[in-house]
């Protein structure tokens, strides 16, 4: 459809034909005869910027989202013109702009295929309620085309045919469907004809998404405010537009510590003293691995924050430690609303320094929360976020705790209308004053940012550790997360599965779910299958309110306590495949969890699969969702996989059924890969690993595998004391070779691998170290296992 873009469609106004073009190094600058400025910014040879504005000035360039470390630079620029259009060219993309009305196509610059093209494309609407514009942006869906992304919507993987909308909102005891809910992350992906790009509406003011919902090959989103500003990301895979993404918005500052990958217990809530040691005691009576324990609001004096109930907990700088002489690390939570109280000293402290949230006529904003009535820090405000960092320094320098958990903080308000702050509340938005309207979705965002600022402080020389419930694009920079207050039913079991995923593909790896469901009790099924999908979550909790019975895993009976142990012993084991992978995700933005489209996007049957799933780069998982279920049907992706429990192989590209009763699941290892393990241990730092066991999984052919370890905690892996173990593995059919590769200077405590060999096609009949034969019996060679020296850096395993 050509515009006249003098038109009016449905009320909404467009750009007209371009009267001004101007380049200014990378940015690229076309205004229309009303007035609309396009600036194209190209940041990458795939990554260009697209920002409008219907006034002919630009807000002050200023994001949340954006991270100063994201990757800059192009090696090709040209922009030519023609009668119709502009054409930018990089050395991956080509933009067209039309002089007609500004609107855009993108194709690949190596074959010319389109990628992405506007249907009306940018148009606005004049906001007479709150001045500015409502911007919209909507593009024509190609053949086939998927949508994949925005966050932890509790829905298929699959969004096409849905709508959303990005309003961070406490959704207790939410749905499938349910919509919005805690987080707001506008970024989405893009798959046709086996290419795959990525778009960021970075505009914190409530926003909507529909991909093709209400016309069936339009997809489009807007917002209630601020500019049309996007990003487009080209892959063409989509596991580069993921990692290019999340390059834009900030990997985690820090590798996290190891403890924290290990299992976590919560409760709402476990108080008092006597109460938290008898839950930890069990733990280590019963051999079930834990490393953190965590106290809800109730260990506060009134639910004031940064205070202690000291009827409940008389001396909590000792019962910290001798908890962490145990090993637990104690996680507290603290919630934004300080309560209203001149006794208070963090109240009267942040009420003396104009600290607090203001509504537009001069009030404080004030609202009910879990102490009453509380004013709220604001957290857009720099002083602020320092203040609040400082606050931290008794809790986690003094008294030793380990983490902090930052709930309510979408924020949350009980008892009024939209349970959150009224649109007029005021903000510094880091000197770019705005109103509620535009600060809500990254309000969450900030207390993390000035949390984690404040355990990175008096943590270190230790890495600190944050959760937040709320979060906008690039609050992974700073913290891990939880999908909220979820449900103890099968089909939250399912939901769980699918929004860690999609957490994962929106650049958010260290994720979770509340084990076992928050809201009401599971039974002993339902918790034992949660726990074996918990094991294979960067973040494994379990977590509950506790209004409906105990959820520990020994709450359901002998035969359930052993199953979850013996899946929390798994965890364990792979910890350090589990490091490896958030090292990637540190360092490179590929996502910890993959969706089978993810993995492999190139089949069909991948882009509407939601149960399967690739944890790390070797290891096929898919829960049992259902009850009273001994196995299931799932799906395979490309290549052969071997049953982690049986070792028989799969052939993938196609759907078979796998056994899995309760003390099982389905878990399939990659063939060719080579999987690091430690022992069992209670907590980490229990034992010194003095050996690490490599699973070797035969291939006839190559396969690459890694092993990345420092030391557990602390900085020092950023001077370089790091170990980094690179494997290659040849396979044939009368041998195995093994090469390895060693990078960076920790010196790692163990001095010998334990290989275990599976799937080998020959009998062994002599093996080399380095290239000398060595007699089977220098190396404990028995039923396929063996012992090596880590040092060695070529093995060759030979058949009859």
């Amino acid at each position: 459809m050509i515009l006249n873009t003098e038109l009016e469609y449905k009320g909404n106004l467009f750009p007209s034909k371009i009267v001004k073009y101007e380049k200014n190094l990378n940015v690229l600058s076309f205004t229309s005869e009303n007035g609309v400025i396009l600036e194209v910014t190209i940041r990458r040879d795939s990554v260009l910027r697209f920002r409008y504005t219907t006034t002919g000035i630009f807000e002050n360039d200023f994001s949340y989202a954006i991270t100063k470390y994201a990757s800059r630079g192009y090696n090709h620029l040209e922009v030519t013109e023609n009668e119709k259009q502009y054409i930018i060219t990089t050395a991956k993309l080509i933009c067209h702009v039309s002089k007609l009305d500004l609107r855009t196509s993108i194709f690949d610059a190596k074959d010319k295929s389109l990628l992405c093209e506007d249907e009306l494309g940018f148009h606005w609407e004049e906001s007479y309620e709150h001045g500015g514009d409502v911007v919209k942006m909507s593009k024509i869906a190609q053949p086939g085309e998927s949508y994949y992304g925005l966050g932890d919507k509790p829905v298929d993987n699959n969004l096409k045919g849905k709508r959303f909308e990005n309003w961070v909102t406490d959704s207790y005891a939410y749905g499938r469907g349910t919509d919005p809910i805690y987080k707001a992350i506008p970024f989405y992906t893009g798959l046709h004809s086996k290419r795959s790009y990525g778009i960021f509406f970075d505009n914190t003011f409530r926003s909507f998404f529909d991909f093709c919902s209400e016309r069936r090959n339009i997809t489009s989103f807007w917002a209630h405010g601020g500019e049309m500003n996007y990003y487009f990301i080209y892959g063409p895979e989509m596991s580069e537009v993921v990692a290019n993404y999340t390059d834009l918005t900030g990997k985690p500052h820090e590798m996290p510590a190891l403890w924290t990958l290990g299992y976590h217990q919560c409760k709402w809530s476990y108080y008092p003293e006597s109460n938290v040691k008898e839950i930890t005691k069990k733990f280590r009576d019963l051999k079930i691995p834990c490393d953190a324990i965590y106290l809800d609001i109730d260990y506060m004096e009134g639910f004031r924050c940064f205070t202690w109930n000291k009827q409940y907990f008389p001396d909590p700088k000792r019962m910290v430690k001798e908890l962490a002489d145990d090993g637990f690390k104690t996680i507290v939570i603290i919630d934004p609303g300080i309560k209203i109280d001149m006794d208070y000293s963090i109240f009267k402290e942040g009420l003396e320094k104009n600290y607090f949230c203001k509504r537009a006529d001069g009030p404080y904003m004030k609202g009910k929360v879990w102490p009453g009535e509380c004013y709220f820090p604001d957290f857009t405000n720099p002083e602020v976020r320092d203040w609040w960092s400082n606050l931290f320094q008794e809790l986690v320098e003094e008294i030793g705790v380990k983490g902090v958990w930052n709930d309510m903080n979408e924020p949350a308000v009980m008892d009024v209308p939209g349970k959150s702050f009224p649109d007029d509340v005021r903000h510094n938005y880091d000197g770019n004053f705005s109103s509620h309207r535009k600060a809500h979705n990254i309000y969450g965002m900030q207390m993390a940012r000035a949390t984690y600022q404040g355990l990175k402080k008096f943590s270190y020389p230790k890495r600190p550790f944050v959760i937040t419930r709320a979060a906008y694009s690039g609050t992974q920079r700073y913290t891990s997360s939880w999908t909220g207050d979820n449900i103890a039913t099968w089909d939250h079991l399912t939901i769980a599965n699918i929004q860690a995923q999609r957490m994962c593909m929106s650049g958010f790896s260290f994720i979770g779910s509340d084990i076992g469901g928050f809201a009401e009790q599971p039974n002993g099924e339902l918790y034992a299958r949660w726990i074996q999908l918990g094991i294979f979550h960067p973040f494994c909790r379990t977590h509950s309110s506790g209004d409906h019975g105990d959820q520990e895993p020994w709450a359901f009976g002998e035969n359930i306590t052993n199953v979850v142990r013996k899946f929390i012993e798994l965890r364990y084991q792979l910890l350090p495949y589990l490091y490896t992978a958030f090292w990637r995700y540190v360092g490179e933005g590929v996502p910890i969890l993959k969706s089978l489209v993810l993995f492999d996007q190139a089949d069909l049957h991948t882009h509407y699969r939601n149960d399967e799933f690739i944890f790390g780069e070797k290891i096929l998982a898919c829960p049992i969702t259902g009850p009273n279920q001994k196995g299931r049907r799932m799906y395979f992706p490309i290549g052969k996989w071997y049953n982690f429990w049986d070792k028989t192989v799969v052939e993938g590209g196609q759907e078979s059924w796998v056994d899995a009763d309760l003390d099982s699941m389905p878990i399939f290892i990659k063939e060719g890969a080579i999987i690091p393990k430690y022992p069992i241990q209670q907590y980490v730092g229990e034992k010194e690993i003095t050996e690490v066991s490599l699973d070797v999984y035969y291939k006839n052919g190559k396969e690459d595998s890694e092993l990345y370890e420092d030391a557990n905690d602390g900085y020092d892996y950023t001077k370089g004391r790091y170990s980094l173990l690179k494997f290659n593995l040849v396979g044939s059919e009368n041998k195995l070779i093994i090469r390895i590769h060693k990078t960076g200077k920790y010196i790692t405590p163990y001095e010998m691998f334990n290989i275990n060999l599976f799937g080998l096609p020959f009998e062994v009949d002599s093996i080399k170290v380095d290239n000398e034969e060595v007699d089977l019996k220098d190396l404990s060679f028995n039923n396929n296992s063996l012992v090596v020296t880590k040092e060695f850096t070529n093995l060759q395993i030979m058949g009859k």
